[in-house]
């Protein structure tokens, strides 16, 4: 056995307490779970951790100021904050409806971010 770690699963409303231990052959044994899915996150956290990132872009023309988006996927959690850097400098133009595509293929992942919201002209 090398090592023992815990996390809480996030992929349904349970919260599951998990407990990963990694076993000599390279395997992981996953206890604590009470659904199939605490294995597949506990599995997918330890050998590629990804995200959807919700967040908000600047729209000129709306009512509100702000616009907010997803992305319409899971991306690396290792690239969030160079999604970020892209996302942050994006301006809309009102109006725009709820999941037209705001960046195409952010960081060539084959993931868009989309509006999670209409917003009308003002």
């Amino acid at each position: 056995m090398k090592e023992k770690r815990e996390l809480i699963c996030i992929s349904c409303p349970m919260g599951c307490h998990l407990e990963i231990e990694e076993l000599d052959n390279g395997e992981y044994k996953i206890t604590g779970n009470q659904c199939k899915r605490g294995i597949i996150y506990a599995q997918k956290e330890l050998t590629n951790p990804t995200r959807v990132l919700p967040t908000t872009v600047k729209i000129k023309n709306g009512p509100l100021r702000r616009l907010p988006v997803r992305t319409n996927g899971a991306i690396p959690k290792g690239k969030i904050f160079e999604a970020m850097d892209i996302i942050n400098k994006v301006e809309v133009e009102a109006p725009i409806k709820m999941g037209d595509v705001v960046v195409a293929n952010i960081l060539n992942t084959g993931i868009d971010v989309i509006a999670s919201r209409t917003m009308e002209k003002r």
